[in-house]
Order: C-alpha cells, then sequence, then structure tokens
C-alpha cells in the first residue's frame, strides 16, 4: 500500500491532471449528449421536421427519444468500443477521486482563490453521483431488475415505457418505491451535473489556465451558465420520464417499430410480436399481456 501511495504522490502531477481531463472527456461529453437525448422527451415533438404534425408534444416527445434511443443501441458505430473507453474513464475518475478525497489533498493552500466549500460540495457531489451512476447502470443496462420497483426491465425498443416505469414503480401509477427511485433519481442527476460543472472550473485552475482570481470569476460564471442549462436539461428529463403515461408511451413506441418494419401492422396485440426487446406489458411478467408489443429478449445498452 506503501507502493501505491508512493507511486500516487510522485506522480502527482500528471495524474491530477489525467483525473481532471477524464471529467471532461469522454465523461463530460457523454453527459452532456446524454441529457441531450434524454430531454428530448420534452422537446423532442419540434425536431420530428414536419414528420410528427399529427402528435401532440408528449408523444412527439416519445417518438424522437425513441428514435434516438433505437439508433444509439443499434446503428452508431463501434459502441461497444465507446462503452469500454467510457467506462474505463469513469473507473480512472472514481478511483483516483476517491483516494484524492479520502487523503485530503486539497487544493486550496494551492489556489488560494478555491473556496473550501467548493471543495466539500465537490467531495461529496461525487460519491453521490457514483452511487447514482451504479444503480442507473445496474438497473438498466445490466438488468438488475430486482433493484427496481415493479420490476420492470428496461428496452431499448420501449425506452420511454420501460423508463416511466421504472420511475413510477409500474404501469398503473405511482408507487411509494417508485416515488423514492424518482426522488433518487432527482438527487443523483444533480450531485452529477455539481460535480462536472465545478469540475470544469477547477479544472482550469488545475491545468494552469486561470490563475488570477479575475479569471477564476469570469470562468466560474461560463461553468455557472453550463451548469444551471444543465441543471434544467436533468430535472426535465427525469421530471418528463416520470410524468409519462408508461402504456401511451408504448402505443407511440410500437406505431414506430411498425414504421421501422421490426414489428407487422396488426400484430400489436396479445404479445403475438416478435421484436428484438420486450415492450413495457411482458417486462413485467413471463406471460405478454394485452397491449404488449414484444416477447422479453435481452436488452441493450441504456439511453
Amino acid at each position: 500500500m506503501a507502493g501505491v501511495t508512493g507511486f500516487l504522490d510522485k506522480h502527482y502531477f500528471l495524474l491530477r491532471r489525467l483525473h481532471s481531463l477524464t471529467g471532461i472527456v469522454p465523461i463530460g461529453v457523454f453527459l452532456i449528449a446524454h441529457l441531450t437525448t434524454n430531454s428530448s422527451l420534452a422537446w423532442g415533438r419540434f425536431a420530428l421536421r414536419g414528420k410528427g404534425d399529427e402528435l401532440t408534444i408528449g408523444e412527439g416527445g416519445v417518438k424522437y427519444f425513441a428514435k434516438e434511443v433505437i439508433w444509439i443501441n443499434n446503428e452508431i458505430p463501434h459502441l461497444l468500443l465507446i462503452e469500454i473507453v467510457l467506462w474505463g474513464s469513469i473507473a480512472f475518475h472514481a478511483i483516483l477521486g476517491t483516494y484524492y478525497a479520502t487523503s485530503g489533498k486539497r487544493n486550496t493552500a494551492r489556489y488560494a482563490y478555491q473556496d473550501n466549500w467548493r471543495y466539500t460540495l465537490q467531495r461529496w457531489s461525487g460519491y453521490v453521483a457514483l452511487l447514482y451512476i451504479f444503480y442507473h447502470v445496474a438497473t438498466l443496462r445490466w438488468g438488475w431488475t430486482f433493484l427496481i420497483p415493479g420490476g420492470t426491465s428496461w428496452s431499448a425498443d420501449y425506452a420511454a415505457s420501460t423508463l416511466a416505469a421504472a420511475l413510477r414503480g409500474g404501469t398503473e401509477g405511482f408507487t411509494a418505491a417508485g416515488a423514492l427511485v424518482t426522488v433518487f433519481y432527482i438527487i443523483g442527476v444533480t450531485a452529477s451535473v455539481y460535480h462536472f460543472a465545478n469540475g470544469l472550473w477547477t479544472s482550469a485552475i488545475t491545468w494552469g489556465l486561470t490563475i488570477s482570481e479575475a479569471a477564476q470569476r469570469r470562468w466560474g460564471y461560463a461553468c455557472a451558465g453550463l451548469g444551471v442549462g444543465l441543471m434544467l436539461m436533468a430535472w426535465v428529463s427525469v421530471g418528463v420520464a416520470a410524468a409519462l403515461d408508461p402504456m401511451e408511451a408504448e402505443r407511440v413506441e410500437q406505431a414506430l417499430l411498425i414504421e421501422k418494419g421490426k414489428i407487422e401492422t396488426g400484430q400489436t396485440g396479445a404479445g403475438e410480436v416478435e421484436t428484438d426487446e420486450p415492450s413495457i406489458s411482458t417486462s413485467q411478467s413471463e406471460a405478454p399481456t394485452p397491449g404488449s408489443g414484444a416477447a422479453p429478449a435481452q436488452s441493450g445498452s441504456e439511453e
């Protein structure tokens, strides 16, 4: 252990910069892209380019979000490589960040303009964000449905409806456990966005880009503006997803799958449809139920 500590201390200058860099690229870039896609549940209707004029704002948001998630999971090139790089960066950033936080290596002694409360919030928001990311990925990517109230299995083909059911605790309205999951999501995304925005501010100090108090203040305004924008996107993403009627969202998703030729017209009832992903109806029981759009199957990456 002493050897590891000595290595980390010896290469502190390099490792600290790599730590801040991975927090921006690829983790921060992915966070921005992820929130942009998820928040499209609210604004996606206006990005359909005339192909959803007959839809309501909510239905259009579901359709656009579903199209994006299907593209990400089925068509984006080198998805596995992207995931490996992202997960490697998250692991490196989390492990090194935990070491710096627990060993008390504070920048306040080095940079007089960095407030102690920023360090404290950065540390604790990192812990909360790490716990949230683990839960988010374990339940939606790895399929740990025992951690989801109601046991919903997330599906890439039915992304909006299964996400809504996971946040609500089922398809029949909010349950007490579902409300707790939604609150945890709000806390988790809040911590994640703050950790990124504040980390972006401190990274400029780490890299020697903002030395003076005035430079740090100006960069702080920019980071705060970005943080506010991302925070609104995060809250809207969770709020709109939780407010969706899972069965209504599934109806829109089934229409999109018919449009894409993944299921056939007239075969959207009683679980007769064959598709790559389970619908919201079949994901919560072994036997298909009326309104289901697919037989259960392994799901892909979450969005």
